[in-house]
């Protein structure tokens, strides 16, 4: 079933389903894409400002786009969005947890130029492993 601009409502939570995060795939992610110590060297990550081996914040990002992809976006008649207004890396990811991300629907407007069109603002909530939003993202 295709989801489509009237099937949204504000306030609506979509739970877009869960993921398990690998040490395995932190430092595949992180030694192609992010190589910082607190992502690839569990010693010197104990040292870092986050405690411990954590993932990239562009790793999440990815995470969280594939569920929220699998979890909506590729069963509603998304044509594309136009930018992300605010990310916010609030705790850190770390192997073993099992992130869970739901999206709220904040806010609809038809389109002014495009009958038929419609724009969706949501808010993404990741979730960590000890249930703590570990990132947000808010679409315009």
């Amino acid at each position: 079933m295709t989801l489509y601009f009237e099937d949204f409502h504000k306030g609506q939570i979509i739970d877009c389903g869960t993921r398990a995060v690998t040490k395995e795939e932190v430092f595949e992610f992180a030694g192609e894409f992010d190589p910082q110590p607190h992502h690839l060297d569990e010693d010197a990550a104990k040292s870092s400002m986050l405690g411990g081996l954590s993932a990239s914040g562009w790793h999440v990002c990815a995470m969280a786009w594939r569920l929220a992809c699998d979890g909506l976006l590729l069963k509603s008649a998304n044509r594309g969005g136009s930018r992300v207004a605010e990310t916010r890396w609030i705790k850190p990811v770390r192997p073993g947890d099992v992130l869970r991300l739901e999206i709220e629907i904040i806010d609809l407007t038809t389109s002014p130029k495009s009958p038929g069109l419609g724009f969706v603002k949501m808010e993404w909530r990741l979730f960590t492993g000890t249930g703590q939003v570990g990132l947000m993202i808010v679409t315009p």
